[in-house]
C-alpha cells in the first residue's frame, strides 16, 4: 500500500487521551502517521492553550492546531450559546463545533488538492466540510449519535434536561441521516452500529473497523492477581452515560453485593466526577477523580463492572480491562458492538439481581474468575491497535483510490 497524504479533522483537543473517543482516534492516528503523511487539524475552543499546541505538534509533527475562540459549551457562556443556536436545524452537538475559520481552511486545502483523502472524526466536525470538493472524504462514526441521544433522554432523571435531550435526539436523527448520505463512505466501530446506519444509507457505503486496545500497555496488570474483592468502573465521569451507570449500580446492584461480600469495595475511576457521582462516595465506595494511569487500578481490581444503560459505539474500557486480564460483568448495552461471548469471556446481565449475583460469584470463586480472566486476555490479544489501524488504512486507501468526492455539509 503506497503512503497517502491524509487530512484528519478532529473537533476539540486530542490530548490528554482520557476518553474513549480520544483513545480510539489517538491510536489510529499514531499508526497511520507512521506510514503516511498525516495532517491533524485539531481545533478547539475556550482559552488559548499554547502548551497543548506545542505538545500536539511534538507528538504529531503534521499537526495543525487551531484555536477558534468560541464558547466551549460549558457554564453560563455555554447556556447562552445553546440558546443562540436552539433554532438551528442541526443539533447543538454539531453546531457548537462548527467554526468559520476551520471551514475556510478546509475549503482552501481542498481547492489546493493537498490530500488524497480526508477523515471527519465524529459527526461533530462534519459541518466544517464543504458540500462538493475534489478530496474523497470518510466519516468516522464512533457512535450512532441519534441512538445515543434517545437513550440519554430515556434515562435522564432531570425533567428539563430530559426535554432538551429529546429535542437534541430529534434534530440528531434528521441531521445524522442527511449527513451520512453526503459522505461517500462511513466507518463504523461495530456491526450493531452498521446495522443501525444501514437504515439511513446504502450498507455498501459502510465498513466496520472494530475497536482496538494497546495490549502491551495493559498486559502487565494481568501478571498480578487481585488481593482484595474490589469492583472497578472506569470512564469519564462527566459523561451522562457513565453518570447514569454508576448511579444505577450503586442504587440497584451494589447493596446486594455489599451484603453478600462484607469486605467488597467499589471504586469509580475517571476524570471530572459529576456531583451525582461524588455523592456516591462512602466508606465502601471510592470516587478517585482523574488519575495519571488506570493500569494500577486495573491491577487492583478483582472484577470490572460496566453497568451502562445508555451509550453507543463500543466500549474501549472493556477491552482494556480484558487486556489487563480482568473478569468483566456488563449490561448488554455496555458490551454492545464488541466480539464478546457471554459465559465465556464476559458475563452479560441486564437485570440488577442477575448482575449482582454474577459479580458475587466471581468475587467468591477464584477458579471461576481465573477462567474468565484467561478467556478475556486471549480475546483482547486479537484486537491490538496495530492490527486495527491497518484495517482502517485499507478502507481510506480504497475510498481514495475510487476517487469519490462528495463530502458532507448539512443544513
Amino acid at each position: 500500500m503506497r503512503p497517502m497524504r491524509l487530512l484528519w479533522v478532529k473537533a476539540g483537543k486530542l490530548l490528554p487521551v482520557d476518553t474513549g473517543g480520544k483513545i480510539r482516534s489517538y491510536n489510529l492516528l499514531r499508526h497511520l502517521a507512521a506510514r503516511n503523511d498525516v495532517t491533524l487539524l485539531s481545533y478547539y475552543s475556550g482559552q488559548r492553550d499554547a502548551g497543548y499546541e506545542d505538545e500536539i505538534r511534538r507528538q504529531f509533527p503534521g499537526a495543525h492546531p487551531v484555536h477558534t475562540a468560541q464558547s466551549d459549551g460549558t457554564g453560563l457562556a455555554g447556556a447562552v450559546d445553546y440558546a443562540r443556536r436552539v433554532a438551528s436545524v442541526a443539533p447543538y452537538a454539531v453546531t457548537k463545533f462548527t467554526s468559520p475559520k476551520v471551514r475556510q481552511l478546509i475549503r482552501v486545502w481542498f481547492d489546493e488538492h493537498r490530500f488524497d483523502a480526508a477523515i471527519c472524526d465524529f459527526l461533530s466536525a462534519s459541518l466544517n466540510f464543504p458540500r462538493m470538493q475534489t478530496t474523497p472524504c470518510v466519516l468516522f462514526q464512533h457512535n450512532v449519535e441519534s441512538v445515543l441521544w434517545r437513550r440519554q433522554a430515556a434515562h435522564e432523571p432531570n425533567p428539563v434536561k430530559r426535554l432538551l435531550f429529546r429535542l437534541e435526539a430529534l434534530k440528531m436523527a434528521h441531521y445524522e441521516r442527511t449527513t451520512m448520505r453526503r459522505f461517500p463512505h462511513v466507518i463504523a466501530v461495530s456491526s450493531r452500529d452498521r446495522d443501525d446506519m444501514a437504515a439511513m444509507i446504502d450498507p455498501a457505503r459502510i465498513t466496520v473497523v472494530p475497536t482496538g486496545v494497546d495490549v502491551a500497555a495493559y498486559s502487565a496488570a494481568a501478571q498480578t492477581p487481585a488481593e482484595r474483592p474490589l469492583l472497578l468502573f472506569l470512564g469519564s465521569m462527566d459523561w451522562e452515560a457513565n453518570i447514569d451507570a454508576v448511579d444505577y449500580f450503586c442504587r440497584e446492584i451494589w447493596p446486594a453485593i455489599a451484603a453478600a461480600v462484607p469486605d467488597a469495595r467499589f471504586r469509580i475511576v475517571g476524570r471530572n466526577p459529576h456531583p451525582r457521582v461524588r455523592r456516591l462516595a462512602s466508606d465502601r465506595v471510592e470516587v478517585t477523580g482523574g488519575v495519571p494511569s488506570v493500569v494500577e487500578h486495573l491491577r487492583d481490581a478483582a472484577v470490572f463492572v460496566v453497568p451502562l444503560r445508555v451509550g453507543g459505539g463500543t466500549r474501549l474500557k472493556i477491552f482494556e480491562a480484558m487486556a489487563a486480564g480482568k473478569a468483566v460483568v456488563s449490561t448488554a448495552v455496555g458490551a454492545e458492538g464488541l466480539d464478546v461471548h457471554d459465559g465465556h469471556d464476559i458475563v452479560l446481565a441486564d437485570d440488577p439481581s442477575r448482575f449482582a449475583d454474577a459479580a458475587i460469584g466471581l468475587l467468591r470463586d477464584r477458579e471461576k474468575r481465573r477462567r474468565f480472566e484467561l478467556a478475556a486476555s486471549a480475546l483482547a490479544a486479537r484486537y491490538d491497535w496495530s492490527v486495527i489501524a491497518q484495517q482502517f488504512e485499507s478502507v481510506v486507501a480504497a475510498v481514495s483510490r475510487d476517487g469519490q468526492i462528495s463530502c458532507g455539509e448539512a443544513a
